[in-house]
């Protein structure tokens, strides 16, 4: 047997011994310990009956940082790894990459924007959250395709740090030379 597979309990009767008979019971059919309080499940049930229905996912990207970014149709705010944007995103040149798209196309309360971001630093996932809401808002309406790109917010920026090679300190960066 795995060490995931469950055993199954054996329970013997008061003056049974080894060599008399055991009975055998499956755990299922053990009467199992409420592990959840009622309360806990009627609250879990209100949060699905209240969590927004349709939403719109893309991908944005930028440097080695990502971000999964769905809009909802109800509600309005802007979360990013389940803290608010203005907490995740402290200075506020962050703050204004971040709802750009939104503020471009007049529409930042009209939309609860949810964001998982990783990678890369905090201004490259700040932009990586910014790519993912204008092509998002794109799938919503292919009509802001248009203002969106024109005010670059659907440009994916390739720029990465370049590899180091062998034999240079960086990328580029040669040890001092000396002619002897």
């Amino acid at each position: 047997m795995s060490a995931t597979a469950t055993k199954p309990a054996v329970k013997r009767t008061p003056k049974a011994k080894k060599s008399e008979e055991v009975e055998i019971v499956p755990v299922a059919a053990q009467p199992a310990e409420e592990t959840v309080m009622d309360a806990d499940i009627a609250k879990m049930m209100e949060e699905k009956d209240t969590k927004p229905g349709r939403y719109y996912e893309a991908v944005g990207r930028r440097k080695t940082a990502t971000a999964r970014v769905r809009i909802f149709t109800r509600g309005s705010g802007v979360t990013v790894n389940t803290k608010d944007y203005k907490l995740y995103f402290a200075h506020a040149d962050l703050q204004r990459i971040v709802d750009g798209p939104l503020r471009k196309m007049k529409i930042a309360e009209r939309f609860m924007v949810s964001a998982v971001t990783n990678g890369g630093g905090i201004h490259a996932q700040a932009e990586a959250v910014r790519h993912g809401i204008a092509r998002a808002l794109v799938a919503f309406n292919a009509d802001f395709q248009k203002r969106l790109k024109r005010s670059g917010y659907l440009k994916r920026d390739p720029r990465q740090k370049e590899r180091r090679k062998y034999g240079l300190k960086k990328a580029r960066k040669a040890p001092r030379w000396s002619k002897r």
